[in-house]
């Protein structure tokens, strides 16, 4: 895997990012995107190529198609510019032109237990790479505490080391969650709904009840809920920001403590 870096001259100048990718089996095309969001600033254009390949693994799930790739595209946080559109399918070569936005990538992989999902990144998490980055959010103190995660705001040792991904229903940053409509957290739930169907995790765990409760059930309240997404159960909890009064740290600690429970049994 190679990267070159173009800088034009001039006021309006942006880097282009070039990824040779080759050979990239199904499941590191997360990785591979989420990698190169991080190498890129926003605006910022990257060109990839590369040629998908069946699984590294030997397992069934591992083998399912991934969403087409304009899905892809959108978890990673890119808005794609040109090149292939729909279904990506084995063995043939695709080449994109994409922009890197203002919001975070999705880190997923096969193999999860769980899925902690936002509402949609803030502008100052989206600056600082990671979801929940604020210092009044109490996403990670209570995640440390319920020993789901063991680094603190870091999404890429949760998921190596836990097996605990990260994405959010919205991938457009905003500076308050209000903002977001509910067209827009219904379209957040499909493309979930696909993810969820690719790569199986055992829970998806919403932080904040509002997305849910716009997309799919206005009446919904905190706890393992009646509906799925692509076959995986989904827990809902109360949001984890600071200005959440309702809920201390003690009780979201709670909250995740029993999702993971409600995963470990699932994925058994």
């Amino acid at each position: 895997m190679s990267l070159a870096v173009e800088t034009n001259d001039g006021s309006e100048s942006r880097d282009t990012y070039r990824r040779q990718l080759n050979d990239i089996a199904y499941e590191d095309i997360p990785a591979a995107l989420a990698a190169a969001h991080t190498e890129c600033s926003p605006g910022d254009n990257l060109s990839a190529e590369f040629t998908l390949t069946r699984s590294r693994g030997a397992q069934t799930a591992r083998d399912r198609p991934p969403p087409d790739l304009d899905t892809l595209m959108i978890g990673a946080g890119f808005e794609l510019l040109s090149g292939r559109h729909g279904a990506l399918k084995h063995g043939e070569p695709v080449a994109i032109e994409a922009v890197r936005l203002r919001t975070l990538p999705d880190y997923l992989a096969p193999g999860m237990s769980m899925v902690i999902c936002g509402l949609n990144p803030s502008l100052h998490s989206a600056d600082m790479g990671v979801g929940f980055g604020r210092g009044g959010n109490r996403f990670w103190p209570a995640a440390l505490a319920a020993g789901l995660v063991t680094t603190d705001r870091d999404p890429s040792d949760a998921l190596a080391r836990h097996g605990v991904g990260m994405t959010d229903m919205v991938k457009r940053a905003s500076p308050r969650a209000a903002s977001l409509t509910s067209d827009e957290y219904r379209a957040g739930v499909d493309r979930l709904s696909e993810i969820c169907r690719w790569l199986q995790p055992g829970l998806v765990c919403m932080v904040g009840l509002a997305g849910w409760r716009a997309a799919v059930d206005r009446h919904a309240r905190a706890g393992l809920q009646a509906e799925t997404l692509g076959g995986s159960a989904v827990y809902v909890m109360p949001s984890t920001s600071g200005l959440n009064a309702h809920s201390s740290l003690s009780d979201l600690t709670d909250h995740l403590s029993r999702a993971a429970d409600l995963a470990a049994s699932t994925t058994g």
